[in-house]
């Protein structure tokens, strides 16, 4: 039927072949568009995975929708690049605000990120255009608890354990965002017992030696970096500058103290002290001791605390400072220096995140600091100390977890 339709001389032979090119033509362009519209389909999938691990690799508690959206459509936009430069043949849908929604949800111990978007192509006939819609979902698993964290993210030895030093973890890791070929070091004779040792690069003095201890198989190298526990933290607001009382001996309440030097034998009232400027510096047989205290140092307010004097702290249990015991905000970059000595214990955050923390346990302090959280910019560890993981009820219900696991799920 075919070579006879091909062999015909009749005169409508043209009019047949005009009337059947429609519906060729128009299959054909059918064909190219699905294939197009089903390439870019998958390149938006992709766009949108990318977009959902970027939100996750930098997302904490408590970051806005806002500021989720702007991480993940940076990504997207950089993905489809390729694809809308062609703005003939696509363009995006407005989905929310700006053609990508993030969202982050909390399940339990998961969280969840969804990215949304669509585009359409516009099909070669006109008025037939392919549209679709495409949606990512991530899931971000908590990672193990964790009782050391130093968030700076290049440091070498971010977090250093050396000299004759004992440091135990029971049930906790230590962790540092560096990115580092020694973000965590251990050095001399130091011992070292833990959950688990997660950083962002790598580690160093911690291979398969009798000095250190742990549960896990091998140091957790190159990981997603650890959540702020206390990012979304806010300090108080400045009361009226208290004055101090005279003598060496002396008691505190709770208020905003001006560059003021606390030092002597010095008892701090429950609550909440604010510090500009001034400092904390106990030398020589000097005390401080307070219970269900928060202590924030601002405007570059100093902590210093030498082996001879007795340090006595611990945070209170309820109430927005639940679980911190010395705050100090992140402009600060004074280093705190906690070392212990007979009688000293510390337990509750001790967080600056601008800052360095040398903090020098002893076997006296080992059983008092068990519910001690040191997180800040880097952080060194001498002497022995002990800590553990399951302080709920001491630190107000806060944790600190080392890195999270992430998968797509959709």
């Amino acid at each position: 039927m075919l070579r006879k339709f091909w062999q015909s001389e009749s005169g409508n032979f043209g009019a047949i072949t005009a009337i059947a090119a429609v519906p060729i033509l128009a299959g054909m362009a059918g064909a190219i568009d699905y294939t197009m519209t089903l390439n870019k389909t998958g390149q938006l999938q992709n766009s949108l995975d990318a977009a959902a691990l970027a939100i996750a690799t930098g997302y904490y508690q408590g970051m806005s929708d806002d500021e989720l959206g702007q991480v993940g459509q940076d990504s997207f936009d950089a993905n489809m690049a390729g694809i809308s430069s062609g703005t003939q043949s696509m363009d995006y849908e407005d989905k929310l605000p700006d053609d990508l929604a993030a969202m982050a949800t909390a399940d339990g111990d998961e969280f969840f990120i969804t990215a949304t978007s669509g585009l359409v192509h516009q099909g070669l006939v006109g008025g037939m255009d392919w549209t679709v819609h495409r949606r990512s979902v991530v899931r971000i698993r908590k990672g193990p608890p964790a009782c050391v964290l130093a968030l700076d993210p290049k440091a070498d030895s971010a977090v250093k354990i050396q000299g004759s030093t004992d440091v135990v973890m029971e049930g906790c890791v230590i962790a540092a965002n560096s990115k580092s070929s020694t973000a965590i070091y251990r050095g001399g004779a130091a011992l070292l017992e833990a959950l688990c040792v997660n950083t962002v690069g790598r580690t160093s003095g911690l291979g398969n030696i009798s000095n250190v201890q742990l549960d896990c198989a091998a140091p957790m190298e190159n990981q997603y970096p650890s959540f702020d526990p206390l990012l979304g933290v806010v300090p108080p607001s400045y009361t009226g500058c208290q004055g101090l009382p005279g003598g060496k001996t002396k008691t505190l309440s709770p208020g905003t103290y001006c560059n003021k030097t606390i030092s002597g034998d010095v008892t701090l009232q429950p609550g909440t002290y604010i510090l500009r400027g001034g400092q904390v510096k106990l030398g020589g047989n000097g005390k401080l001791v307070g219970s269900g205290v928060t202590i924030f140092l601002m405007e570059g307010a100093e902590f210093s605390v030498n082996g001879n004097a007795i340090l006595q702290l611990t945070p209170p249990t309820s109430g927005p400072y639940a679980g911190i015991t010395i705050f100090q905000e992140k402009t600060n970059t004074n280093t705190i220096a906690i070392n212990g000595t007979s009688g000293s214990f510390v337990s509750g955050f001790v967080y600056a995140p601008g800052a360095h923390v040398f903090f020098a346990g002893n076997s006296a302090t080992s059983t008092l600091t068990a519910c001690l959280r040191l997180v800040s910019k880097t952080i060194e560890m001498t002497g022995n100390s002990s800590m553990k993981s399951d302080c709920s009820a001491e630190l107000g219900g806060r944790d600190m977890l080392a890195s999270r696991y992430m998968s797509i799920v959709r």
